[in-house]
């Protein structure tokens, strides 16, 4: 363990390991997790919150980040969800308000907890804002999380687009390039649903991830069976005069 890794662990008061294994912490995730199930939403349990930890966690750490904010963005991650024990409504700015005294009350320094809360209170696309890396590691971990494991296998509500959506995707991967600064999420879809379905869902979520990603110096590709769903380039003044507009 090099000199700085040695520093970066001497500096986290408070791991991961502690917050994952605190008992607030996970009553508040399985009460988030009851009430989305009584409103038939898309799983939002242990399974998505070890997806978005680990995955947030990935994403700073292969862009080179240090070891602590890199395990920052793994904390926020695992916490990120758990207002929706009080409301769907404006879940993420409700869970940093729960879990401020808890961080502070397991003994992480103050400056810590705030950049986690900033990031948690900001990862919905609807009112949120990239405030930090943490911020955009989670934001882009969190909305790159559709498959049909999320779906609920025994209450399948297929008359619910977010259902049919998720039910289609059989995989789905988020790829950092360090050296090009690209970071890609691919999803793998199924025939029983579309594109246009997606997007109908996820595109909002898509451009946060782009805000993300250029937050982080990268840009951001999204994929849909291979297929390049967006991209950066742009037809040059020639190109545009070059289209002929129908009579």
């Amino acid at each position: 363990m090099d000199e700085k890794t040695q520093n970066d662990d001497k500096m986290m008061k408070v791991t991961f390991e502690d917050v994952q294994n605190d008992p607030q912490i996970q009553a508040l995730i399985r009460g988030a997790s009851h009430v989305l199930n009584v409103m038939n939403y898309t799983e939002h349990g242990l399974r998505h919150v070890g997806y978005v930890a680990r995955t947030a966690h990935m994403i700073l750490t292969k862009l080179g980040y240090d070891a602590k904010t890199a395990e920052l963005a793994r904390i926020a991650g695992y916490i990120h969800d758990v207002g929706n024990m009080i409301n769907r409504k404006n879940h993420g700015i409700t869970a940093a308000t729960l879990v401020y005294p808890i961080l502070r009350d397991m003994g992480m320094p103050l400056d810590d907890v705030c950049e986690i809360c900033s990031a948690v209170g900001n990862h919905e696309e609807e009112i949120g804002w990239v405030v930090n890396p943490i911020a955009a590691a989670l934001i882009i971990a969190d909305k790159s999380d559709a498959h049909r494991t999320r779906v609920k296998r025994l209450n399948q509500h297929f008359d619910d687009i977010h259902d049919i959506v998720n039910y289609s995707i059989r995989k789905n991967i988020v790829l950092v390039d360090s050296e090009r600064k690209i970071i890609s999420v691919k999803f793998y879809m199924d025939n029983s649903s579309s594109v246009m379905d997606y997007l109908r869902i996820f595109l909002p979520r898509m451009i946060m991830c782009e805000k993300a990603a250029k937050f982080l110096g990268c840009s951001f590709r999204l994929y849909i069976n291979d297929i390049i769903i967006n991209t950066v380039r742009q037809m040059t003044p020639t190109q545009l005069d070059s289209v002929k507009d129908e009579d």
